[in-house]
């Protein structure tokens, strides 16, 4: 069967689905397989279904023969999909950092966060109601966890920053980092001569941009060869796509820092962002449109404004 354009394969039995979330290329799953069996990690929304499913058809693969569901972390982009997904796999656990395995389990609070952030008519849009995991098909990670498919190594660490229910997956076969939301942003929009541009996410309400940092300088104690981004794909050059948003964490930090009391907060978060990214992106070769910049990351500097606010508020309460 010829594979679709939502289906790449990224190299060493690592499968990239686009999930349609958003728009091409802005969201993905990935589909792993090993010696004739199979892992999801991420899932997209409940909406991206037929392409997770879809996947096994293309590459000839049953239903029976997935394994493991790996979550990098319970936000609606990334884990929306579980419950749904997990219907259709009849040997499937699900494998979650242990803070949002409840959240999977009965989705209420999380639906609930996420209808205070996207409102009721977005939720129906582009989420979906939620499907509960039954709590006898999901177990908790932790941090050092090593789990096998087929017999290749899966190994699992805490990654709190973006979220303090997110680990990251190292698959040894191919030296990379399924990473989630903790290693960046980077859209292949923004590929250029330097590599591809990444840029840290800050979305509510749990950023800690020390936490963040701790993150991605541990993923780098294993020498990665590549990290499988959720947003959006497989990219190399580690150390260099690390230094970039590394950087630009620093300088997400004293622009926050510099607008804590501000009147007109969030404008001036949403702004300060779009310029910091802009001069990064010419400092990293890529000459973009002020205006389609904009678009292309409007999604981003709404959630990251409104997580570096929640950030700076919840760091200004008293202490003790």
């Amino acid at each position: 069967m010829t594979a679709p354009a939502w289906l790449q394969e990224a190299g060493g039995g690592v499968h990239t689905i686009d999930t349609g979330f958003v728009r091409d290329r802005f969201d993905a799953a990935y589909l792993v397989v090993r010696g004739g069996r199979a892992a999801y990690v991420d899932t997209g929304t409940n909406f991206a279904l037929p392409r997770l499913l879809g996947a096994l058809d293309v590459l000839g693969l049953p239903r029976d023969a997935v394994d493991w569901v790996i979550p990098t972390h319970v936000h609606l982009d990334h884990a929306g999909g579980v419950g749904a997904l997990l219907r259709e796999l009849p040997r499937a656990t699900v494998l979650v950092h242990p803070r949002g395995l409840r959240h999977l389990v009965d989705p209420t609070a999380l639906y609930e966060g996420a209808l205070a952030v996207y409102g009721p008519e977005e939720m129906a849009r582009s989420y979906g109601q939620l499907v509960p995991v039954p709590a006898a098909r999901v177990q908790p990670s932790s941090d050092g966890l090593t789990i096998r498919l087929g017999g290749s190594p899966l190994r699992l660490i805490d990654t709190p920053g973006h979220a303090k229910h997110h680990h990251c997956i190292w698959d040894e076969a191919t030296r990379g980092w399924f990473t989630g939301d903790t290693f960046g942003i980077g859209y292949p929009e923004f590929d250029g001569p330097q590599g591809r541009w990444l840029f840290p996410t800050s979305t509510p309400v749990q950023f800690e941009p020390a936490a963040l940092r701790a993150s991605v300088q541990r993923l780098l104690q294993a020498d990665p060869q590549c990290m499988y981004l959720t947003h959006f794909g497989r990219v190399a050059d580690v150390p260099q796509r690390a230094a970039v948003q590394l950087e630009l964490l620093d300088r997400t930090v004293a622009l926050a820092e510099s607008l804590r009391a501000a009147p007109e907060r969030h404008q001036r978060l949403k702004d300060g962002l779009q310029q910091l990214y802009a001069d990064s992106l010419a400092r990293h070769g890529i000459a973009i449109d002020p205006a389609a910049l904009a678009e292309l990351l409007a999604v981003d500097l709404e959630l990251n404004a409104q997580g570096i606010a929640a950030w700076l508020d919840r760091d200004s309460r008293p202490k003790g």
